[in-house]
């Protein structure tokens, strides 16, 4: 049996080990309790027959909460919300997908308006051998603008021939072809084709979500090719952010002659709860929004992190500063690594939407924190 584990899942489990699992599980002076409130307690029961034992796990509760597996209630909440998503997305792939006959909007006349909606709001492609002569020097960050450049006109072009070409086929001038199908289909249901996003970032957003992250998208890059580099990134607006901060490092290291491997970044969690709070830009590094906390909360008072407020599954962190720093200078004490994701669903086996690590202020144990299931998320669903 082959079996692939995450590093998520060792760290998850080693922190459960560090918890729940020593020679003090079978302390007689200081019993321990996996849980314990007014109507159950969870312990090694005293009993040394099998039957007791059995007896014992009998009297125990069928249903339990979220608590007495060191979660937060909000977990239960959670759960019951992306089961409903689930549901309703099954749903909407049940639904008819006919034309009306009761005198409404066809099926046909709706793909058009969306299609055409979306046509409207489609850019020019960005011309990039004269934004290449208009940054002059080219720096680290300004290879990463020139790239993603590159990657959002090919999302763009596509985008523009796939409405063109199915308005067409609605019309009867060309014949529908299977991913012209397939992109009316997904419009019908307010999805993205899958065309689309096989070139855009990672989303679990809704087509018209996912339209208004694409037009802000377009806004990032436009006013970073005419004013310059933000003095706030917005990296959920990039295709491949991870770069985007490698190139921070990479620039920082030929300012300071610092080696490349042996170079890293510190995170530090600002007092700025908006974008526009921020006044200048760092010399080095860079100032980040849009980043989104869950399994917790962030204390802005004391800046650490915090219980997770009572039906708040997710909230937006303030403004983060990136800044890249020596390895060997670096001593941090009191802060959890916290995994930043692309999107909730985190990542797979492979690594794949894992970003970088946040290091964030902490009174608890780190691991208390990892059984929380803590991390970062650039999008909110």
């Amino acid at each position: 049996l082959y079996t692939t584990v995450t590093t998520e899942a060792v760290v998850s489990t080693q922190s459960t080990g560090d918890e729940y699992m020593g020679d003090f599980i079978f302390d007689s002076f200081q019993p321990f309790f996996f849980y314990k409130d007014k109507e159950v307690a969870y312990n090694i029961p005293k009993e040394t027959h099998r039957d007791k034992f059995l007896e014992y796990i009998e009297e125990l509760p069928l249903a339990n909460t979220p608590c007495v597996f060191g979660l937060h209630s909000n977990a239960e909440i959670g759960y019951f919300t992306n089961a409903a998503k689930d549901m309703c997305s099954y749903m909407i792939e049940l639904q008819p997908q006919t034309s009306s006959s009761d005198g409404g909007i066809s099926r046909e006349q709706y793909i058009e308006k969306v299609a055409v909606d979306i046509e409207e709001k489609l850019p020019a492609l960005f011309e990039l051998d004269r934004i290449r002569k208009q940054l002059g020097e080219i720096t680290p960050t300004a290879v990463v603008l020139l790239q993603e450049l590159e990657r959002f006109n090919i999302l763009i072009s596509k985008m523009k021939i796939s409405v063109a070409t199915l308005q067409r086929a609605l019309a009867g001038e060309v014949g529908m072809s299977a991913e012209l199908d397939e992109i009316a289909k997904a419009l019908f249901n307010g999805q993205i084709p899958a065309s689309w996003r096989r070139l855009a970032p990672d989303t679990l957003k809704s087509l018209g979500n996912w339209i208004a992250h694409f037009t802000h998208r377009f806004e990032q890059y436009s006013g970073w090719i005419e004013k310059g580099e933000p003095a706030v990134m917005w990296l959920s607006g990039l295709h491949i952010p991870e770069s985007y901060l490698t190139a921070l490092v990479q620039a920082t290291c030929r300012k300071n002659g610092w080696p490349l491997d042996k170079s890293t970044l510190y995170t530090t969690v600002t007092t700025h709860t908006k974008a526009e709070d921020v006044r200048e830009k760092l010399h080095s590094g860079c100032y980040v929004e849009g980043l989104y906390l869950e399994g917790a909360s962030w204390d802005v008072q004391s800046a650490c992190l915090r219980k997770s407020k009572p039906k708040v599954l997710v909230e937006e962190l303030p403004v983060l500063k990136i800044i890249p720093i020596e390895a060997h200078r670096l001593k941090l004490q009191n802060t959890f690594k916290t995994p930043v994701y692309t999107t909730s669903e985190r990542r797979n086996a492979m690594g794949v939407g894992l970003v970088f690590e946040a290091d964030l202020s902490t009174t608890d144990h780190s691991s208390h924190w990892v059984l929380q299931g803590v991390a970062l998320m650039l999008n909110a669903d």
